[in-house]
């Protein structure tokens, strides 16, 4: 019998493993490759703040999973991952539902015999109290483009109003990546809208407050990079606050520690991360406090060897370190690299090889105002990188995303696309 790969979790790590895994075992047949994921489509999780302030239609940035495992050589089943059975190798997914609460597809289960989660993460409120209800937070495309039509609908509002002037406050909770780039593009959203008639919030209305727990913006990245994009923030009219923990959420407003109130109109949680709360309950898998998964330095489960985790939901030691490996998009991409010689190594019976985490470098986007980072090399050391040099390199991660998925040829005509799209469609998405 065809030795089965069941891959849970289609982002940008188990998407890519997927993918070159079907290039090579399932071509072969030496393998069964089957990817499950809840959406049928998949968009780069870095760009959701895009989606959310309009800069980038997310229709159009899609990919889709069942033309994407056609196209590679591996299956794709929809349905999400509720429950695991190890005895009899088994996973449980839930009944799919459609828009109408009526039964897509019924509950079911998936044999393995190698089985990778790679299901990502979610924000942390960390149970604050009214978070859940009155914030919004970005860890799907539903939630980013939701957020899009609350802040067109203010705007839209507002156009069709007889006052002179509105205004809108938007409050960002966490000054790390997402929440910072998520301000730039604000910013930068309500020129574009002004600039398209929608002028009865003028851009120096729309008031972005960014709220920081820790001392500084991006407390997990050098001072050195975080001082000039502080700075940037400050110039654009964002008002940064640091060492403010959010202690309440109220429809209009938020509260902090200290007793300060906060008026927003838009709130929306960018701090923090776990990974979901169904992996505490996945037949007896050891899982650290934030829900994620503990794994070896091989990335297989501690207490399963047949069972292999990565991504965000996985807690991987870094060898010489008492933390582990962080959260980020190029860990995902370094781990989706090792397992696809990992698992082709298992199939032969030789050994596997482990995972060392190597930093890369950072780079934060400000929208089209600035693009700040440091890209770390063997040869180079750390090299500070700013402005349009820094935005080029942002924007290669993506496409070697893409080229990871799609190959060299059609990322290039993709990219050729989107250039000549650009002169008939808005530099916003107005719907």
């Amino acid at each position: 019998m065809t030795h089965r790969i069941v891959i849970v979790g289609g982002g940008a790590g188990g998407l890519e493993l997927a993918t070159r895994l079907g290039k090579t075992l399932g071509k072969k047949g030496s393998a069964e490759i089957t990817l499950v994921d809840a959406n049928l489509t998949h968009i780069w999780k870095p760009l959701l703040h895009e989606v959310a302030a309009g800069s980038l239609n997310s229709s159009e940035d899609e990919l889709n999973y069942v033309a994407q495992a056609k196209w590679n050589h591996f299956q794709f089943q929809l349905g999400r991952m509720s429950g695991l059975d190890r005895t009899t190798k088994q996973i449980q997914l839930a009944a799919t539902l459609d828009e109408d609460g009526r039964e897509l597809l019924p509950a079911r289960t998936l044999g393995y015999d190698t089985l990778v989660i790679a299901v990502g993460s979610n924000t942390n409120d960390f149970g604050t109290l009214g978070a859940a209800q009155h914030c919004l937070f970005l860890d799907t495309r539903k939630q980013a483009e939701r957020f899009h039509q609350q802040l067109l609908n203010h705007y839209l509002r507002a156009h069709a109003g007889d006052q002179a002037k509105e205004k809108i406050s938007v409050a960002i909770v966490g000054a790390g990546a997402t929440g910072v780039e998520l301000a730039a593009e604000l910013h930068h959203a309500a020129h574009e809208l002004a600039a398209y008639g929608l002028d009865r919030i003028k851009p120096e209305d729309m008031h972005i407050t960014i709220i920081e727990a820790g001392p500084r913006v991006l407390p997990a990245l050098p001072e050195r990079i975080s001082v000039p994009v502080h700075q940037t923030l400050e110039k654009l009219g964002v008002k940064v606050m640091t060492n403010a923990a959010v202690s309440e959420v109220s429809a209009d407003s938020l509260k902090t520690a200290n007793g300060e109130v906060i008026e927003a109109g838009l709130k929306v949680w960018a701090a923090g991360i776990r990974a979901p709360a169904f992996l505490k309950e996945i037949d007896g898998l050891e899982t650290n406090r934030i829900n994620q998964l503990v794994v070896r330095p091989t990335l297989q489960t501690t207490l399963d060897d047949d069972i292999f985790a990565f991504g965000d939901c996985a807690a991987c030691p870094q060898p010489g370190s008492d933390r582990n490996v962080p959260p980020r998009a190029q860990a995902a991409h370094q781990q989706a690299s090792l397992l696809a010689k990992s698992l082709k190594a298992r199939l032969e019976g030789k050994p596997l090889e482990t995972y060392t985490y190597r930093d890369y470098g950072s780079l934060v986007s400000l929208s089209r105002f600035s693009a700040v980072g440091n890209l770390m090399g063997n040869l180079t050391g750390s090299v500070m990188l700013e402005g349009w040099l820094a935005r080029m390199f942002y924007v290669s991660l993506y496409r070697m995303h893409q080229m990871a998925l799609y190959g060299t040829f059609r990322t290039l005509m993709l990219m050729l696309g989107s250039r000549i799209g650009r002169g008939t469609e808005p530099r916003l998405k107005l719907h």
